[in-house]
């Protein structure tokens, strides 16, 4: 059994290199009460639009706010739920801006979880073509994974995240602190991110989880704060390598093909985002199984280790029509084709796996899909 005490070598900080959108992340405690220089010196002294949603707010933006010392600042406020990833939505916002005279200095600080990042990095990069927007994401989801790439978008009836950009924040600040007052359900489904992580690029990472399952469930801070920087820093990789998703970029979608279906399906918000992953991440380990192409045990121990951090690991009352249906229309679909990215083993992919529909139709009723 490895160690429980996090490995001393992973940095607080780390850079994200893209050039000209080169960005930090900065993983530690305390993070608010810095937060008006880390923004000047990365995004400008623009005045600052704080999106965020009403409870995060009452619970953390006088903190945020009391750290932006006197810099202008003007909170925005989404109601909660993934519906509010719209079109709709980002209008709104854009209005919001407008009518409070943002111009191209303006700096748009995401403040919540992953729908706030999303929403309010696809209004910073459309709102006059582009302003500077700051993640500070308050889910553990959102500090593993969403938070860090540039991914932004809303959802359309019937797809999720299908218009979009990418679109890289200067700044990114994770204050794992924030993650006391997130509900049990969140907080588990942001582990369904921690997994992806170790599954698809780090066999010690994912060994480290099933090792210290019990200082996870308890919030532990040391096992938290590693965990975040030891997922920012995989994500950071990918990202450096391939910022546009033209390769290696999709071993980040394991679990999403089908997890992002299942969404869809039961409706948005029904499931939250980690907890479809974490279905998903399973069925391709099936249909990878089925394939011959991966052993049994990586799906065996997927299953326990997300059983151990209380995660769904199979499909509840969804029909395998609508699945099937949900996933021709996901942006990874071509020519009609869903892809997956299959394990090979623990922490080795292979993104792009065309599969022949009779072994994921199989997969699916393995895990409970409906006839």
């Amino acid at each position: 059994m490895r160690n429980s005490q996090p490995d001393p070598r992973t940095s607080g900080q780390l850079r994200v290199d893209l050039g000209d959108r080169s960005y930090d992340i900065h993983v530690s405690p305390g993070l608010l009460a810095r937060a008006d220089d880390l923004i000047a010196a990365s995004a400008g002294p623009g005045p600052r639009f704080i999106v965020t949603h009403p409870t995060v707010d009452r619970l953390h933006g006088g903190a945020l706010r009391e750290g932006m010392g006197s810099s202008p600042c003007q909170t925005l406020h989404v109601p909660s739920g993934e519906r509010q990833k719209s079109v709709r939505r980002a209008a709104a916002l854009w209005g919001a801006l407008l009518a409070a005279g943002a111009d191209r200095g303006a700096v748009l600080i995401a403040f919540g979880g992953g729908v706030i990042g999303d929403l309010a990095g696809f209004v910073a990069a459309t709102y006059m073509r582009g302003v500077p927007f700051v993640q500070v994401p308050t889910t553990l989801l959102a500090q593993v994974d969403s938070s860090v790439g540039g991914k932004v978008a809303v959802n359309i009836p019937g797809a999720k995240n299908l218009v979009g950009a990418f679109y890289q924040p200067r700044l990114v600040l994770a204050d794992p602190t924030l993650l006391k007052t997130l509900r049990a359900r969140d907080y588990r489904a942001g582990l369904g991110e921690v997994v992806k992580h170790g599954a698809i690029a780090d066999a010690d990472l994912f060994s480290w989880l099933e090792a210290n399952t019990r200082p996870l469930a308890r919030r532990h801070p040391p096992a938290i704060s590693h965990v975040v920087r030891r997922s920012c820093a995989i994500k950071a990789d990918v990202v450096r390598a391939d910022e546009r998703e033209s390769g290696l970029r999709a071993i980040l979608n394991f679990g999403h093909t089908v997890g992002h279906a299942l969404e869809t399906t039961a409706g948005y918000g029904v499931l939250r985002h980690g907890e479809a992953v974490a279905i998903g991440m399973v069925a391709a380990a099936r249909i990878a199984g089925l394939l011959g192409t991966c052993p049994p045990h990586v799906a065996d121990r997927l299953v326990a280790l997300l059983d151990a951090l209380r995660l769904p690991t199979r499909i509840a009352h969804m029909p395998l029509s609508r699945i099937l249906s949900a996933m021709r229309s996901d942006k990874k679909t071509l020519r009609g084709i869903p892809r997956f990215v299959l394990p090979r083993e623990i922490g080795v992919v292979q993104p792009g796996c065309e599969v022949p529909a009779h072994i994921v139709e199989t997969a699916l009723l393995q895990l409970g899909a409906s006839t």
